[in-house]
C-alpha cells in the first residue's frame, strides 16, 4: 500500500515546517505548513525530489487507498474513516503559480483564481471553435464571444485546436440521430474515436426522458445501450439538453472549459515533474 509521507523540514529558516512526499512518479515533494488541510487550505511550495532528506524525520505516515493525478490536481484518498479525502491543486493566484493542499471542508477557501460568473465562458475573450466542414445546420454561437472556423475534423462536430492538435471535441446529436446511430452501431465507433482525445463529449438536443416515449423501438433497449456506452467510454460524457439552443450553449461552455484546461495542463504537469497519462480506450 502506498503512503503519503510527512516529515519535518530540515530547513529551520523556512516558514513551511513540513515536507510532504506524494507517491506519484519518482515522488513529488512539497514544503507545506501543516500535516493535513483541516481548517484551511495549506499553501505548498514545490521542491526537487532530491530535497527529501536521506534520513527524514517522519512526522506522520498516511496509508493511501488512492493517489491519482486528474488534470492540474492530485486526488488523494487516505485509508481511514475520517479526514480521508484531500486534493493538491496546481493553480494560479494573482497571476503567479501556486499550489494548495485542500480538503472538501476547505475547498471554498482554496480556489484563489476563481472569478465571478460572467457572460464569457472560462474568462476567454474570444473562443475559436473549429466546426467540422461536413456539419449541416451548424451552431453559429452568435450570442457568445466566439469565432468559428470551418475545416475537416477527424472526429466530432465542434472542436478546440491548440498548436495544430485537436484537444477537445463535441459530437452533436438530435434524438432520432442518437437512436439510429446506436442501433446501427455507429455511435460506438464514434465514441471510440472521441475517447482517444484528451477531452470529448456528445451533446443531445433533447431530454433524456424522451427516450421512454419512443414508439418505434423499445425504450429499454436504447437506455441500456447508452448506459453500456458510458461504462465502456466513461471519459466521453453523453449530455442531454432540453433543446438545440441549450445544447449550443452547453457546447460553448464545455469547449471553453476544455481550452482553459488544456492551456493550464501542460504547465501544471511540468511543475509536477511527471508524465501526462495517455487516454485509455476501452476494448
Amino acid at each position: 500500500m502506498s503512503e503519503l509521507l510527512i516529515a519535518a523540514n530540515p530547513d529551520s529558516d523556512s516558514r513551511l515546517a513540513y515536507l510532504l512526499r506524494v507517491p506519484l512518479g519518482e515522488g513529488i515533494v512539497l514544503r507545506t505548513s501543516g500535516t493535513w488541510p483541516r481548517t484551511k487550505a495549506l499553501y505548498c511550495y514545490p521542491v526537487p525530489p532530491e530535497a527529501w532528506p536521506v534520513v527524514p524525520e517522519i512526522v506522520e505516515r498516511v496509508p493511501l487507498r488512492s493517489c491519482v493525478r486528474r488534470g492540474a490536481a492530485i486526488d488523494i484518498v487516505a485509508d481511514r474513516s475520517r479526514e480521508n479525502r484531500s486534493q493538491i491543486v496546481f493553480t494560479t493566484a494573482r497571476g503567479r503559480d501556486a499550489v494548495f493542499w485542500q480538503s472538501p471542508r476547505t475547498r471554498k477557501q482554496a480556489r484563489p483564481s476563481v472569478t465571478l460568473p460572467s457572460a464569457r465562458a472560462a474568462g476567454i475573450e474570444q473562443l475559436e471553435i473549429v466546426v467540422d466542414a461536413h456539419e449541416r445546420y451548424a451552431y453559429r454561437f452568435s450570442g457568445q464571444q466566439v469565432r468559428t472556423v470551418s475545416r475537416a475534423l477527424p472526429c466530432g462536430d465542434y472542436g478546440i485546436v491548440i498548436d495544430e492538435a485537436l484537444v477537445a471535441s463535441v459530437e452533436r446529436k438530435s434524438l432520432p440521430d442518437l437512436v439510429s446511430s446506436l442501433i446501427a452501431g455507429k455511435l460506438r465507433y464514434a465514441l471510440g474515436e472521441l475517447a482517444a482525445l484528451p477531452r470529448a463529449a456528445v451533446v443531445v438536443e433533447d431530454r433524456y426522458s424522451q427516450i421512454y416515449k419512443l414508439d418505434r423501438v423499445r425504450p429499454a433497449l436504447i437506455a441500456d445501450g447508452l448506459a453500456e456506452c458510458q461504462i465502456r467510454w466513461p471519459n466521453v460524457p453523453i449530455q442531454f439538453c432540453e433543446n438545440r439552443s441549450l445544447a449550443e450553449e452547453w457546447t460553448y461552455r464545455y469547449l471553453a472549459a476544455a481550452q482553459s484546461w488544456a492551456t493550464a495542463e501542460a504547465a501544471a504537469i511540468q511543475r509536477m515533474g511527471i508524465a501526462a497519462e495517455e487516454p485509455q480506450e476501452s476494448s
